[in-house]
């Protein structure tokens, strides 16, 4: 696998420098890559070959279901852009949410969890992969705990409905542990996921999650290492996938953070005698 996650350089040689100076072997394309930027793109692509750096994802963080039409169709629009900058660039895959029905694009709502709302995500993939017709790379979507794709059901039945070859998996397990019984038996959730959604998984966050001794029911999202995840089945499953399939840590507060959290995720590898 290919141990990754974000980097503060825009530009191709830094990003490139500041990638290898981490340990990494994977990196995610900065915001500022446009679509019209073909000659940036280029040179990012050839830095990464150089260096044997893999384009793990390029980002089209954005709400394309959104209840505002105007955000909608805006954001529909950018995730056309960035699968196809994903597509020439040969990135593992484009990635976004599936939205949200509420005031933010990452908000809970009570909408999201309605058969209307599945309806209008299988649509609107389907409208995105179809206009840009990808064949270096794939449309992916991310899971969240109040929107489909919430958990391994619901990921597979995305997949059957939406039925386009270029859809896939950006696997986060930790957004998919929601209740006492998969938060305790995480390892056995871990084996599940890969199992059953192994075929489609196209990268892969590296999180941590943990419980906190409150009321009522609070999980909180912290650094490989800090949590309960067994990162010794997470591996091992990790491994089984495409040796070049990207594992990218995310979400931390500053540069000692993600060094630590790599640090940890290659100690485990290790110990499992699995190579980053």
């Amino acid at each position: 696998m290919r141990l990754g996650g974000p980097v503060k350089a825009q530009d191709p040689d830094g990003w490139v420098k500041e990638i290898i100076e981490l340990g990494y072997t994977a990196g995610t394309i900065p915001k500022n890559v446009g679509i019209k930027d073909t000659e940036l793109q280029d040179a990012f692509v050839k830095a990464a070959h150089v260096e044997d750096i893999i384009i793990a994802e390029v980002g089209a963080w954005s709400n394309p279901i959104s209840p505002n039409e105007e955000e909608r169709i805006k954001a529909l629009e950018y995730c056309k852009e960035q699968l196809t900058i994903a597509d020439r660039m040969r990135a593992q895959c484009c990635v976004n949410i599936s939205g949200s029905k509420g005031p933010k694009w990452t908000s809970p709502h009570p909408d999201n969890m309605s058969e209307d709302t599945f309806t209008l995500i299988v649509d609107t993939v389907r409208e995105i992969i179809d206009s840009v017709k990808p064949k270096e790379t794939f449309f992916t979507l991310e899971p969240m705990p109040w929107i489909f794709p919430y958990d391994i059901n619901t990921y597979l039945r995305l997949i059957k409905a939406i039925d386009r070859e270029r859809f896939g998996v950006h696997l986060d397990p930790v957004n998919m542990i929601t209740s006492l019984e998969k938060y305790y038996n995480n390892s056995e959730f871990l084996k599940d996921c890969f199992k059953k959604l192994g075929l489609y998984i196209k990268s892969v966050h590296a999180k941590d999650i943990i419980l906190q001794d409150m009321l009522t029911f609070h999980l909180d999202e912290v650094r490989p290492g800090k949590g309960t995840l067994n990162y010794g089945v997470f591996l091992v499953e990790m491994n089984k996938l495409p040796k070049d399939t990207s594992f990218l840590l995310e979400h931390l507060p500053n540069e000692e953070e993600y060094k630590l959290g790599a640090d940890f995720v290659r100690s485990i590898a290790k110990k499992k005698g699995i190579t980053l």
